[in-house]
């Protein structure tokens, strides 16, 4: 009988269900407002900041929970303790937090850098530039590191927000050949490019400034012209997840998300929220929020589960198999040890035990050693 595939989807409630990024100016709170929000939706133990290539951002926040990393094996580590304790040491874990992104990106290309040069030991360098023959290929393998990370630990219900630094940045129009500006990312563009093809939300965080201009009571000679001075007369923090005008580089995979807010967290929450839900009830499903909030969360439970189960037994598998690997290369000339295990091997269907796919299997044997 043919499987039938596609199946319609409904709309995640949960905004740590997609991926965010939270751009921003140096310096206005970025880190602050994550933190605020999250410790809104998941509490103290809901979330962690991973401080990437000497960010140090957290250093001056009360109370925010966050780890250093200064090199991608790092970064590995932590990955594999979440996937090992995700139901108990980080059993309440919604979010990881990476702050920020440029750094994440260092980390990513020194790892990259270091892979190839153990593969082409006849090529090595120590540029991000060489790898793969160059043409930005070494980058294109960076984020594919980094994404698959995201992932990694997305499979698990852990989703993944990302910050970062801005820029303005000069773009010519292809219409009309004219130049205009645009507050953007501060990474290489293939970076950013890249990251928005995978984002839900991107926001980012500006100054909003009133500039007043006055005249000083004073005249220039010359002209006879009043002399004036610009001031400024007003600033407020916002955040912008659209903008028509084309000067902030943000934006959102859903239609109904509000264009601008304050920058913070209740407003972060409610203008993710709001538009999660507008989008959920353009569905034809007669649940309301909570009862397909309730529903989601009860099969995530159960799904992430699954998933830790499904990876411990693969772990165990590798170490077992590695065991019996080494077990029968050290003693392949002596078959009084051999026969035992391959006699087991042939009762439990394997007719070679460096072939196994079954961790049950892979223990009945493992105990023969």
């Amino acid at each position: 009988m043919a499987r039938k595939y596609g199946k319609k989807n409904v709309v995640k409630i949960d905004p740590l269900a997609y991926n965010i990024c939270l751009l921003g100016e140096s310096k206005i709170g970025k880190t602050t407002i994550i933190k605020e929000m999250l410790e809104n939706l998941t509490g103290d133990e809901g979330y962690m900041f991973l401080e990437m290539a000497g960010e140090a951002g957290a250093d001056a926040i009360s109370g925010i929970v966050a780890e250093d990393i200064y090199e991608w094996s790092e970064f590995e580590e932590v990955m594999e303790d979440i996937e090992d304790n995700r139901t108990t040491d980080y059993k309440d874990l919604k979010t990881i937090v990476i702050d920020t992104y440029d750094g994440w990106i260092k980390l990513a290309e020194d790892e990259v850098v270091k892979r190839w040069n153990r593969k082409n030991k006849d090529k090595k360098t120590d540029s991000i530039n060489a790898v793969e023959g160059g043409f930005q290929k070494g980058q294109a393998k960076a984020f594919e590191l980094m994404f698959e990370s995201m992932m990694r630990l997305r499979k698990v219900g852990v989703s993944v927000i990302i910050i970062g630094h801005v820029k303005n940045r000069e773009n010519i129009d292809i219409a009309s050949g004219g130049t205009y500006q645009t507050l953007t990312s501060d990474v290489e563009k293939i970076y950013f490019n890249l990251l928005k093809k995978k984002m839900h939300f991107i926001g980012l965080a500006y100054y909003d400034r009133t500039i007043v201009t006055e005249k000083t009571g004073k005249k220039n000679i010359v002209t006879n012209q009043d002399i004036t001075v610009n001031k400024l007369s007003k600033e407020d923090r916002k955040i912008k997840f659209r903008d028509d005008n084309m000067a902030l580089d943000s934006g959102s995979r859903f239609a109904e998300i509000v264009e601008e807010i304050p920058l913070n967290a209740q407003a972060l929450i409610t203008a993710l929220t709001d538009a999660i839900e507008k989008e959920h009830n353009q569905g034809k499903s007669k649940k309301s929020i909570e009862e397909t909030r309730k529903e989601q969360d009860k099969t995530e439970q159960k799904r992430i589960k699954e998933i830790v189960s499904t990876l411990s037994d693969e772990k165990e598998l590798d170490k077992l198999n590695g065991q019996i690997k080494n077990f029968l290369i050290a003693n392949k000339k002596d078959l009084a040890k051999l026969n035992p295990l391959l006699k087991k091997g042939k009762e439990l269907g394997i007719d070679n035990p460096l072939d196994i796919v079954d961790v049950t299997i892979a223990r009945e044997l493992a105990k023969l050693i």
